[in-house]
């Protein structure tokens, strides 16, 4: 019977050589079952922002079904549902880590000297960016390490295995004689 190969898209099998596989990848049915997956990861405000240029489909409005299905090239959501989904967008812009506000008390805690944890990757790719530049032209920026937190959610320290627990403060004791590899 020889090798099969199986589409997880399209989740069907066929035998595997060349000229099977391209057809196979180069077909209309391959190609849509692939979109219909990768649309299952759009974030909502792309999603918004294809739907809303996108004109009505009026058999869909009409009686609720279109012979296209997902492959119609109108909207199928009422206006209803973009407001939902505007709404939903709107409300993860919302939850940016620091409003305008939120960083201008984050600059004063921060002259004041007070132990502030962790930001967003965004400031540390720019504190990184700073040290790396200092590094450059031979000045060194002072800077607190950052202190030790365990992800929310996690047990209790006694309950963590070695492997995940933090480091004691003057680091691992390394044995004298110890040798690698």
């Amino acid at each position: 019977m020889g090798k099969r190969y199986f589409c997880d898209y399209c989740d069907r099998s066929f035998q595997d050589n060349l000229h099977n596989r391209k057809k196979h990848l180069n077909g209309v049915q391959h190609l849509r079952a692939k979109r219909v997956w990768y649309d299952l990861f759009r974030d909502a405000a792309a999603i918004l922002q294809e739907e809303q240029t996108k004109k009505p489909c009026r058999k869909f409005l009409q009686t609720g079904q279109c012979d296209f299905g997902s492959n119609c090239r109108f909207s199928h959501m009422t206006e209803q549902d973009l407001e939902k989904l505007s709404a939903q967008v709107q409300a993860l812009s919302d939850l940016k880590p620091f409003s305008q506000a939120g960083e201008k008390r984050l600059k004063e805690l921060q002259r004041e000297g007070a132990d502030i944890p962790p930001g967003t990757i965004e400031d540390w790719l720019d504190k990184r960016a700073q040290r790396l530049s200092a590094a450059q032209s031979n000045s060194a920026l002072p800077e607190k390490p950052a202190p030790f937190q365990y992800p929310p959610g996690w047990p209790p320290v006694q309950e963590l295995p070695p492997s995940l627990q933090a480091p004691p403060p003057g680091g691992w004791l390394v044995p004298p004689n110890l040798q690698w590899g």
